[in-house]
């Protein structure tokens, strides 16, 4: 059988903590930052572990991250 593929996409957006979890980084930090709040533009710097509900599906198109 083949190898699977990863999608490089997403293998570039995400990284798996020493415990299994995904990490990623949040959006809206890009542009149009001048209506934004300083507040705001700090919360977005935080990376985050990804929601539980989309693990599954990070999973199947990153199988070797």
């Amino acid at each position: 059988m083949a190898k699977m593929k990863t999608n490089r996409s997403a293998a570039k957006r995400f990284k798996v903590t020493g415990t299994g979890k995904l990490k990623r980084n949040k959006a809206y930090k890009s542009h149009i930052l001048t209506k934004k709040t300083t507040k705001n533009k700090r919360r977005l710097r935080k990376a985050v572990i990804t929601d539980p509900t989309n693990v599954a599906n990070m999973k199947k198109i990153c199988p070797y991250l």
